[in-house]
């Protein structure tokens, strides 16, 4: 076969004038008016997504020319006054309108997805939040940063913290899971469902639910213990 024709070095590409421009705002890191598929060399007018030159709409209400400071409700673009008149929150993340569902914070209105954990970042979907210095934690990074979370009320804890069961508590939130009687670690109890139970709760429970008890607690107390050859070695 013959081999393939050499081509030029240097090669002119003629290209029609959208595309031309749209290589050109690529160049300057702009972007292009999907109206008038020109350069916009100003802070850009975002509408459903695309870029659009701001004087190329109207205010829906007023008729006023707009700025890039425009925005969108339920598909109508409007100047900030108008805007502002209709009552409708904004963000205080994205500084969008919030249409649905509203998350009022921190002294702030925030779409639901937007209103995050300060340090993972994950949304909190309707879950406790946890408040710190004008910023919102989950209650596992919360915990990690500042303090204790009570078990059993999900608050965090301000004052004395019990320390039982691998996990915290509040002192008045450390009591029998059966009759409620409050508790001390002073005081002789069980663990029973991931809770404490009294002992004069535990003697009513059927003889058979408390040899399962026991059994899992010795089990759990063997795993607990050092292994025979590490106590040798010490």
């Amino acid at each position: 076969c013959p081999p393939p024709p050499a081509w030029p070095q240097s090669l002119s590409v003629h290209l029609c004038r959208p595309c031309h421009n749209r290589e050109k705002a690529k160049g300057l890191g702009k972007y292009i008016c999907q109206r008038c598929h020109l350069v916009i060399d100003e802070q850009p007018l975002m509408f459903r997504s695309d870029a659009y030159h701001p004087d190329h709409f109207n205010c829906t209400h007023c008729g006023k020319e707009l700025t890039a400071e425009a925005r969108e409700l339920k598909g109508e673009l409007y100047c900030l006054p108008c805007h502002d008149k209709m009552g409708v929150p904004i963000c205080g993340a994205c500084r969008r309108p919030i249409e649905g569902r509203v998350v009022n914070a921190l002294g702030k209105q925030w779409h639901v997805e937007h209103f995050v954990c300060a340090k993972c970042e994950k949304p909190f979907l309707g879950h406790r939040h946890y408040e710190k210095k004008g910023l919102a934690y989950c209650e596992t990074h919360y915990n990690q940063l500042f303090g204790d979370v009570c078990y059993n009320c999900s608050h965090v804890i301000e004052g004395d913290v019990v320390s039982a069961l691998n996990k915290a508590w509040c002192v008045s939130c450390f009591s029998c899971s059966t009759c409620n009687s409050k508790l001390t670690l002073k005081n002789k109890f069980v663990e029973f469902d991931m809770k404490p139970v009294c002992k004069r709760c535990y003697e009513k429970f059927p003889l058979e639910l408390k040899k399962r008890l026991k059994k899992l607690s010795e089990l759990t107390s063997r795993k607990a213990q050092p292994k025979a050859a590490d106590l040798n070695s010490a």
